[in-house]
């Protein structure tokens, strides 16, 4: 549990502090954090990986306003179920049932969307689910 938060949450919030001190030292930047649909909208049996995703898109927003300012912009993208490690072992013919798209998405949709969001000057505060309609129907 307390191994889950540090990773997602704390890791998060150290690496931010660390780019807020070098992107006020340049006069702005963007951040993108990685939340999860689950942080978003909770999942049976993953209550603690949820809350640590919760906690980012809190923090994200928390953080969007304190440096707004400076010129930097903070955004979460929050992905649903994508094919990667952390997926492999999971039923993937039924959950894509569940999904409105009805299929996985790919590690490069995901970062199309940190793309998006590092390119997009007047966006801040925001966070962008990647989860194929998934957000639709739970």
């Amino acid at each position: 549990m307390v191994s889950q938060i540090h990773t997602n949450l704390l890791g998060t919030m150290l690496t931010c502090k660390a780019a807020v001190k070098s992107m006020i030292h340049h006069q702005g930047g963007a951040i993108v954090n990685i939340g999860s649909v689950v942080g978003l909208k909770g999942n049976s049996g993953q209550s603690i990986y949820s809350a640590s995703k919760a906690g980012i898109v809190g923090f994200s927003r928390s953080l969007a306003k304190e440096v707004a300012r400076k010129q930097i912009r903070v955004n979460v993208v929050a992905p649903g179920f994508i094919h990667t490690e952390m997926t492999a072992h999971l039923e993937e013919d039924e959950l894509k049932k569940a999904i409105p798209l009805g299929r996985f998405g790919d590690p490069h949709e995901v970062a199309q969307a940190v793309l998006f969001l590092l390119e997009s000057p007047y966006v801040t505060g925001s966070t962008l689910i990647v989860d194929g309609g998934l957000q639709l129907l739970i």
